[in-house]
Order: structure tokens, then C-alpha cells, then sequence
């Protein structure tokens, strides 16, 4: 008998007043026979917990007590799931103990706390770039994402043209440090870096977000096309261990290890990067001089050879 599991009942009976074994099994992903020992068990430890046969029966707190038993506020809930939301995506156990606590919140909590627990997904894999200072403007946005209403946006785009948009806020996502918008727009779903948002309004108007939307999906859609557009050339290189973390943090999911280390026969291992093109890899790599050696393909090696030339004859009178 699971100690989490008679706390989620405690919770719920809190919450209800009210429960009965059917519900509690439906609530709690357990068997009618496993929830009704579990109430047998609170009663025999000391709980002050009854039943009453018959119709409208069921169990509840002698005293029938509604109380929220976490002794949560409405704002600190939602503070709560914006934390633990982002955080238990990874875990199937923390998932199903928000679930159970969501499901024992009072009625008008409830609905707000889903809401927050499912407004961030983070993706800790960066694409080669470092983040900016935390926007601004995230407070704001991350407030509409849970309350469901409508944002004016004025926002500047990759060529530093601004607009003003009214954006559906449908979830947040932090990648690496860098935070985008996933909205519904008058053009379908579209991605918007905070950074890049001059100003922001929360409008009265309730939100639009479809039933079957699913943000960690939705990102996961996104940042494969991304990928898919920036992973156009790969090369294979030979480089040192002490290496090796500072290449996966420099080009995130496009660094592929590809052996142990002593695999090239003198203590090196083999590394396949991704990138939008050879010279944007042979800019990367040059910063770390003869440490590297390019495998494949010659085109990244040549210009990388091009880059070593014009710094050896801009710095050859130096001494």
C-alpha cells in the first residue's frame, strides 16, 4: 500500500467531503477493492474517516470537512503547476502524482491548475545558441497562456520588420534559456520568440485553443522542422574528450557521438556535427585550432583551410 497513493485519497476527500470506492478507483487508476482498503486503512490507522451505507452514502471526514488539505491558495496552485508542470514532463511518476493532486483541488482551483501545469513544456537540448536574459514580458504572457485570453502582440520579426497581431497564447516553451510562444493566429499555429516582443496586451476576449492540442507535441512538430532546416551538411571530425561537452553544448542535437573513446587509435573520438552549411561549420570548429580534424567532408576541411589562410596572412607580421 502506497503512502502517496492514501495521501491523493486524503486530498480528495478534503476536496468532495464526500467519496465512494468506485470513485475513488476511478480517480486514483486502481481497483474498487484496492480503494476500498485503502479507506479501510485510514480508518484502522487513526484518520477520522466513516462510511454511511445505503443511497447517497459513501465515505467521508468525521466532521465533514471541505478544506483544502494541501493549504494551497488559488495564486500559489497556480504558481505550483507552472513549476511542477515543466519539470514532471519527463517522469510518468510525477505526471500521474500532479494529476492526482489536480483531481483534489477544490472545483475552483482546479480548472486553473490544469491550465498551468500544461501552459510550459522545456526542452533543455539547445541548437547552438546561447539564451537571453528572461523576457520581460513572460510573466504576462504565461498569465494569459493559464487565464485563456486573447494577446495584442507587437512583435519584430527575423528582418527587424515590427507588426501588431491579436494571438490565441496556446503554450510556452523554454529551450535552452531561449522562450517561444506557440499561438493560433489567423494563418494557423505560429511560433514566436519572447526576445522579439516589443509589447504585449492582455485583452478580455476569451482564447481559442483546439480540444486536441497537445503542447509537447506541438513543439516536438516545430523544432524537427527546425532541425530538418538548419541540419543540412554534417561532417565527421576526430577531436579530444575534453572536447566532446563542449561541442554537445555548442550545436545541441546536432552532435552525434559516434564512438568510445580510443576509437581513432590515439585517444580521440569520432563526432558527427550538423549545421545549415560548411562554412558555418567551419567557422565553429575553427576557434578550436589543430585540436580538430575534419574526416568528412573535404568541403568543410577546405574551408576551414581558406579560414586558416586568411588569418595567417592578417596576423603574419605579428610577433
Amino acid at each position: 500500500m502506497r503512502a502517496d497513493r492514501l495521501v491523493a485519497v486524503l486530498l480528495l476527500m478534503q476536496a468532495r467531503g464526500r467519496v465512494t470506492a468506485p470513485e475513488l478507483a476511478g480517480e486514483l487508476e486502481v481497483s474498487v477493492a484496492t480503494a476500498r482498503r485503502d479507506l479501510e486503512a485510514l480508518s484502522t490507522a487513526g484518520v477520522p474517516v466513516y462510511s454511511q451505507q445505503g443511497r447517497g452514502g459513501g465515505w467521508s471526514l468525521v466532521g465533514g470537512a471541505r478544506t483544502d488539505l494541501s493549504g494551497l491558495t488559488e495564486r500559489e496552485a497556480q504558481e505550483l503547476f507552472l513549476l511542477a508542470g515543466p519539470l514532471a514532463g519527463s517522469s510518468p511518476g510525477a505526471r500521474s502524482a500532479l494529476r492526482k493532486l489536480v483531481r483534489a483541488l477544490p472545483d475552483s482551483f482546479r480548472a486553473d491548475a490544469q491550465a498551468a501545469a500544461d501552459a510550459v513544456v522545456v526542452d533543455s537540448t539547445g541548437w547552438g545558441e546561447l539564451g537571453p536574459a528572461r523576457p520581460e514580458v513572460l510573466g504576462t504572457i504565461q498569465s494569459a497562456v493559464v487565464r485563456r485570453r486573447k494577446l495584442r502582440l507587437g512583435y519584430e520579426g527575423r528582418t527587424g520588420q515590427a507588426t501588431r497581431r491579436m494571438v490565441d497564447p496556446w503554450g510556452l516553451v523554454s529551450k535552452d534559456g531561449v522562450w517561444y510562444l506557440l499561438a493560433g493566429t489567423e494563418r494557423g499555429q505560429r511560433t514566436f520568440r519572447l526576445d522579439r516582443v516589443r509589447d504585449v496586451e492582455v485583452s478580455d476576449l476569451a482564447g481559442e485553443r483546439p480540444a486536441d492540442f497537445e503542447l509537447s507535441q506541438a513543439w516536438e512538430r516545430v523544432a524537427s522542422e527546425v532541425e530538418r532546416r538548419r541540419a543540412g551538411v554534417s561532417v565527421t571530425v576526430l577531436v579530444p574528450p575534453r572536447l566532446v561537452s563542449v561541442l554537445r553544448n555548442q550545436f545541441g542535437r546536432h552532435c552525434h557521438v559516434e564512438g568510445e573513446v580510443g576509437d581513432a587509435g590515439d585517444g580521440r573520438v569520432r563526432v558527427r556535427l550538423a549545421g545549415h552549411s560548411a562554412l558555418s561549420l567551419a567557422e565553429h570548429l575553427a576557434g578550436f585550432g589543430g585540436a580538430v580534424t575534419v574526416v568528412e567532408p573535404d568541403e568543410v576541411g577546405r574551408e576551414l583551410g581558406r579560414i586558416g589562410m586568411e588569418l595567417a596572412t592578417k596576423y603574419a607580421g605579428l610577433s
